[in-house]
């Protein structure tokens, strides 16, 4: 509830402090003393919109701030816990408004865009009258209501756990659709890509094989003469490297006979012409066996050239080519292996929908046996309230292109007939403020026990009524005041004399300053302010005796 108002500078405000209680608290004063500056200056504080021109003459700045006890606002405490700005049960909102025109907000003491300052006004205060900042204009605010007054809190939970399944399902089989996309584009390159391997047929050690093999092949002529001519510098007819030192180990054998000391060079000559023998004897096994078949040649220079191509197109060694082919079935196994799973979620994203289509069917029965009642209640609510012959309802309209919403399958709009044979109209497109004001109460006293919102103003709620009608208006508010906070600003002494608080606005004015004024009025001075909205200028005893019998019997009701 809001607990105190503190008004520096505003308009011709130049300072007041207002406390405020639960119940129903009446704002009277004579015309044109500023009763609607108050809403006025709250409307700022809950980041309204406002220009310089709202500053009171001569000041830099003009300053409101609006204390609220939010202890009892579960969806308040959540915003503000939302927004790190919780700061225990009081929650001050403060708005500065400075004479070029910018404004500054603050919620607990911390800055704020005054958008956020709107959200969270939004949660605290609701405001009936001629003013934008109208609840139950809002389309999403007048579903809420109904779902409220319907009880529907669960099932409204239901189909949208059913709508967040269904629209899960249809994520999955987009996700689906174009993995297909890609798995069927991904097969046919693998495809592609196995038959040229699988063409290729690269055994897993034959690269090395081949490539060594052409190396030889390619450089057979110079193999072979060059293995020639060092065979024959090793044994070329007594006279290669073998003969010669053949011949002189001979010599030395001999030499030994007469000096034995040369045994120990003849025994390492001895071995090393063993080691020369094995290596003559191996080279011409080896230029025995080296010879150049041009058939062959061919194949592998095609061979190799086809393996090197085939490497370079997957832009890998020759050497990778058999991991690769033996990595790309496997990966094509498993790929055709899985299969699309289109059929199956297009089954799961049915099954969803039919399961979104009971619960919004649920949840379409129990709104429209709640606007039947609601209908009833309100429309028997403002024949009272000075429109005989208005009916009240609370259509449900298909929602366009009959799409699925989380919260169900159509949409809610509050209309008024406001007379017989006249046409339904959107509450919304209600010209009199007045008019607009009244339904507005009916349909908050209908709603009472499911409304959410603790603070609710109205403003020229009793424009152009009086008599019964007033006192009819007047017990509706007292009425809402037992539950909730209500401020009232009104010139009819009946309902003044319902609230169970009451404030005064008054204009003081001299040649140089202008200013305007509100106090608490005590029970006394309730007398006689009924007696002024009664009588006029020139209040007779009559008159306050009649205002004192008015506000007795209000408040005993």
């Amino acid at each position: 509830m809001l607990i105190a108002l503190r008004i520096e500078n505003f308009a011709i405000v130049e300072a007041a402090e207002l406390e405020f209680e639960t119940g129903l608290t009446a704002l009277t004063g004579e015309t044109g003393a500023g009763k609607s500056l108050v809403v006025d200056a709250l409307l700022l504080a809950l980041g309204e919109r406002a220009g310089a021109e709202s500053i009171r003459v001569g000041a830099q700045q003009a300053e409101v701030t609006a204390v609220f006890d939010v202890a009892g606002v579960p969806a308040a405490l959540a915003w503000l816990d939302e927004n790190d700005l919780a700061s225990g049960s009081d929650c001050i909102l403060r708005r500065t408004l400075r004479a070029d025109g910018r404004s500054r907000s603050y919620v607990n003491g911390r800055p704020v865009a005054a958008g956020l300052l709107r959200e969270l006004g939004q949660l605290l205060v609701d405001i009936h009258g001629q003013h934008a900042y109208q609840a139950l204009l809002r389309p999403t605010a007048q579903r809420a209501l109904l779902d409220r007054f319907a009880g529907a809190g669960p099932l409204l939970d239901a189909v949208a756990a059913a709508h967040a399944d269904w629209q899960a399902t249809g994520r999955a089989l987009d996700e689906a659709e174009a993995s297909a996309a890609g798995r069927a584009q991904r097969l046919e390159q693998l495809r592609y890509q196995l038959d040229e391997l699988d063409t290729l047929a690269l055994g897993g050690d034959e690269w090395p094989q081949i490539d060594a093999e052409l190396r030889r092949a390619g450089h057979a002529q110079t193999l072979v003469e060059g293995g020639a001519a060092a065979l024959q510098a090793l044994d070329g007819d007594g006279e290669g490297a073998y003969g010669r030192l053949a011949q002189a180990a001979s010599q030395l054998r001999r030499l030994a006979g007469f000096d034995p000391r040369l045994a120990d060079v003849v025994g390492p000559l001895d071995g090393t012409l063993a080691q020369l023998a094995e290596a003559v004897s191996a080279l011409r096994h080896y230029l025995d066996g080296l010879e150049v078949d041009p058939a062959r040649l061919r194949w592998l220079e095609e061979r190799v050239a086809a393996v090197m191509a085939l490497a370079r197109k997957h832009r890998i060694a020759p050497d990778e080519l058999a991991p690769l082919h033996a990595a790309l079935r496997d990966e094509l196994a498993a790929l055709e292996e899985a299969g699309p799973p289109r059929a199956a979620l297009e089954q799961a994203q049915r099954a969803a929908f039919a399961d979104y289509e009971v619960a919004a069917a649920v949840l379409t029965a129990a709104r429209r046996a709640a606007a039947d009642r609601l209908a009833g209640e309100v429309s028997e609510c403002i024949g009272g309230l000075g429109m005989p012959g208005a009916r009240f309802e609370a259509a449900l309209l298909p929602l366009e292109d009959g799409a699925a919403s989380a919260t169900g399958a159509e949409r809610v709009e509050f209309r008024i007939l406001a007379n017989a044979g006249d046409t339904w109209r959107p509450l919304a497109r209600i010209a009199s403020g007045g008019e607009l004001s009244r339904i507005s109460l009916a349909i908050q006293a209908a709603t009472l026990s499911q409304g959410e919102i603790p603070t609710l103003i109205f403003d020229e709620v009793d424009v152009g009524i009086g008599g019964a009608v007033a006192e009819t208006v007047g017990r509706l508010l007292r009425g809402l005041g037992s539950d909730r906070q209500v401020l009232c600003i009104t010139h009819l002494p009946q309902v003044a004399a319902q609230a169970h608080h009451h404030l005064r606005v008054s204009k003081q004015a001299d040649e140089t300053h202008t200013a305007t004024a509100v106090e608490r009025l005590p029970a006394d001075a309730r007398v006689d302010e009924i007696a002024r909205m009664l009588g006029g200028v020139n209040i007779t005893e009559r008159t306050r005796a009649h205002a004192a019998e008015m506000l007795t019997s209000a408040q005993q009701s």
